[in-house]
């Protein structure tokens, strides 16, 4: 099947639609990757951007108990302030210039324990970009301080925060957070907690982990909930795709059990492509992370419909819990390989996608 042509119309109008999406998996998949691509060169030329950062997990532990998670093992720890901006250091002597923050919830991480990390870091590294925290993880601390969304997000953004990471999201779809992370937030709240965040002038990113109990169905949902929220706000950043890992979690073991592996790389290109369809005239960067695809198929990616690759993370923790083994670093140097070879002009950007 070729793409009718009312598609490839309303995808150029940024009208396209769910049965669209539908109709696009029964494509010819060089077709559906050639359209994507047209559509990436319209939205955001031929410069490939990165973002040189580093992950810091102020804690391995978390009062979820999601079926996806690897990360939880061995014994518990809580970084203090001064272990947090020892390795805020680290990371700018090595060139970052995104510091990553990420974490579980627990009731001793409150709305204070954040604003301490946001000041301190702001105070101490003034030029260091501060990407932190989940939707999840600030829901849980206003709600444990009885402080209004909004409020909350504006005394990080006064302390120094500079973007929200726009995870805990998984999937937006009721019936597979229940299978999947059933005490985390809903997908109410999930939208309730990142309009919250725009509204006080925060931007995010926003992402999807797939490949586990979801529907391709489901999938798109999950996207034309984002291009909602984007049609209102405009504070969205960028798009991440993130496949899920099956190794090392409950989740993945079920799937192993039933002879259901990881995502395939043809499945990984085509929800990049039809991402880009269904978002184009909405949210210009489409991110192919190179840690959980590998570098070699985030490479592709980029000729699919992406034209971000990430950051050069220094320690990417969670995925390599899960099984991931792609590393977790990346030489600035290497990546700047990767996307001049892909024939593509590298830029070097921090969370706004301003170039550094």
């Amino acid at each position: 099947m070729t793409i009718p042509e009312d598609i490839i119309e309303r995808a150029y109008k940024g009208e396209a639609t769910k049965e669209d999406a539908l109709a696009l998996l029964d494509v010819k998949p060089f077709e559906l990757y050639a359209l994507a691509d047209d559509l990436r060169k319209e939205a955001a030329g031929e410069t490939v951007t990165y973002v040189t950062n580093r992950n810091i997990y102020i804690t391995n532990m978390c009062k979820g108990n999601c079926g996806f998670c690897a990360f939880r093992e061995g014994e518990g720890y809580i970084l203090t302030i001064e272990e947090i901006l020892e390795q805020v250091g680290q990371a700018e002597k090595a060139g970052a210039v995104e510091i990553c923050i990420q974490g579980g919830y627990l009731p001793q991480l409150d709305l204070e324990f954040y604003n301490d990390i946001v000041r301190s870091i702001h105070t101490n590294y003034p030029n260091m970009t501060i990407h932190g925290f989940s939707p999840m993880e600030i829901h849980y601390a206003s709600s444990l301080s009885g402080t209004p969304l909004e409020e909350a997000f504006a005394e990080l953004k006064s302390n120094g925060l500079g973007t929200l990471t726009g995870t805990s999201a998984e999937i937006l779809s009721d019936r597979v957070r229940k299978i999947i992370c059933e005490e985390k937030i809903t997908t109410d709240q999930w939208i309730e907690t990142i309009k919250a965040s725009h509204s006080v002038g925060l931007r995010t990113n926003a992402t999807i982990m797939y490949g586990h109990v979801e529907t391709w169905e489901e999938r798109f949902d999950h996207i034309l909930t984002v291009r909602n929220i984007q049609e209102e706000t405009g504070a969205f950043t960028e798009f991440i795709t993130m496949p899920f890992m099956p190794y090392n979690n409950l989740i993945g073991e079920e799937m192993l059990r039933s002879g259901k592996f990881m995502t395939t790389g043809t499945d990984d290109l085509k929800l990049i492509a039809i991402a880009r369809i269904l978002l184009n005239g909405h949210i210009d960067n489409l991110q192919a992370c190179w840690v959980k695809l590998g570098k070699k198929l985030a490479q592709v990616a980029l000729s699919c419909g992406a034209n971000d690759l990430g950051g050069t993370l220094m320690e990417d923790q969670i995925t390599l819990a899960s099984g991931g083994s792609n590393g977790e670093y990346l030489p600035t140097e290497e990546l700047e390989w990767i996307i001049t070879s892909a024939g593509r002009k590298p830029m070097r950007r921090n969370a706004l996608y301003e170039e550094i």
